[in-house]
């Protein structure tokens, strides 16, 4: 029986990802430099200890950036993330739950300040139960340490729970966890590998609650 679903947040509760990137973008560009999407990629559902746009770029300028520079980027990230509103089927996944019984969880590898934050801003904070970020555990995704931490604070076995997912790290620590794992790639990670999650849907609003539930039961 499934008693918890467990979101990650950027890129999946709101997309975040595509403005950070898009900001970066325009910083590598103004330098007359490429941003390697297939480096970028890397860090997506993790952290930026594999790859540091930011040094990265100062690499290769053989100069720090200018602090008006790394403001201005900041500034950008965040015009471009204000204008995002909650993807697809989050609210009514939510609802879903809730009126289900199910307790709800976050996993995200992003700051508590940053997690936090936003769902405050968008109105679904206190909508769950548990909250876990890169603060909070040892290790980000891909490592599994995330999804048991949340696991413990809801008070649910692995096998009591469902993730859904954007990124193969987010995938690769729920599955690492032991929980069953929806992935919903977005446009930064339509083109990455999911296959290893036990449900790949389009968007979130493709199916309803029940519905994806019921297609990650084991077939007979």
């Amino acid at each position: 029986m499934i008693r918890a679903i467990i979101f990650d947040f950027d890129g999946l509760i709101l997309d975040t990802e595509e403005p950070i990137y898009r900001s970066w973008l325009e910083v590598y560009e103004a330098h007359g430099e490429d941003l390697p999407f297939e480096r970028w990629v890397k860090i997506v559902g993790s952290t930026t200890e594999v790859f540091h746009p930011q040094h990265h770029l100062e690499e290769r300028l053989g100069r720090p950036l200018s602090q008006e520079v790394i403001e201005r980027r900041i500034g950008r990230r965040t015009e471009l993330i204000l204008a995002q509103q909650l993807l697809p089927g989050i609210v009514q996944h939510i609802d879903a739950a809730r009126s289900m019984g199910l307790k709800l969880g976050v996993a995200s590898s992003s700051t508590r300040d940053w997690v936090s934050g936003h769902l405050d801003r968008l109105g679904i904070l206190g909508r769950f139960d548990c909250v876990r970020c890169r603060d909070d555990v040892t290790s980000a995704k891909p490592a599994p340490d995330l999804y048991i931490a949340v696991l413990e604070c809801l008070g649910v076995s692995a096998s009591e729970a469902v993730a859904i997912e954007d990124s193969p790290n987010g995938v690769i620590a729920a599955k690492q966890a032991g929980i069953r794992c929806v992935a919903i790639p977005n446009n930064i990670t339509a083109s990455l590998d999911l296959s290893h999650a036990d449900l790949v849907l389009r968007s979130l609003s493709e199916l309803t609650l029940p519905e994806l539930l019921q297609r990650l039961q084991p077939s007979n």
